[in-house]
């Protein structure tokens, strides 16, 4: 049912899904959904897939859990059918939120308890100063992941394409501002 092409992709998603949260067989299961044009059924997930219908059951409602699934019934037919939920853009939303909620808030609040404990020598001020930093770096990226989140994906595309020209833009910026000050 798979072509090269689309097996490729599979196979490969399958194992990036392992690095961005889920297993492998969810990845794979995930790729195929966004690879099908028409629902499929766990029979279907499973044959093309090669793995046993309780790891499709599984993987879809891991898929479910991170609202990455749908089931779809059609009427006068029992089976129930999955299809991917949204488009890439909410993907790429959802595995940012979960990890942010996995990772980043964990690692957030391990630090803002650090930070509030007196600090017993110069050795654990100095300590407190860097991971302070560290903070400040989380809180702001995290600041600004849920600002992009909120953008609409055609304002989030343009703001892509500008790219570096953002950069070039601070750059001038700041030069016209040491032209003031000097």
């Amino acid at each position: 049912m798979m072509t090269p092409m689309i097996e490729s992709f599979v196979m490969h998603f399958g194992e990036m899904g392992n690095k961005w949260g889920f297993n492998r067989t969810v990845g794979q299961i995930y790729a195929l959904l966004v690879m099908t044009e028409n629902p499929l059924t766990a029979n279907e997930i499973a044959e093309t897939l090669s793995i046993s219908r309780g790891n499709v059951s599984m993987g879809l409602k891991e898929l479910n859990a991170w609202q990455l699934a749908a089931t779809i019934h059609k009427p006068g037919d029992r089976k129930e059918y999955y299809q991917n939920k949204g488009n890439i853009w909410d993907m790429a939303n959802r595995v940012f939120e979960e990890r942010r909620k996995r990772e980043i808030d964990p690692t957030l609040t391990l630090l803002r308890d650090i930070l509030l404990d007196q600090a017993a020598n110069d050795s654990e001020k100095y300590a407190q100063s860097q991971i302070s930093e560290i903070h400040d770096l989380l809180e702001n990226i995290t600041h600004w992941t849920q600002s992009l989140q909120s953008l609409s994906p055609e304002k989030l595309n343009t703001l892509m394409k500008l790219g570096s020209g953002v950069g070039k833009v601070l750059d001038m910026r700041d030069k016209l501002l040491m032209k003031k000050e000097g």
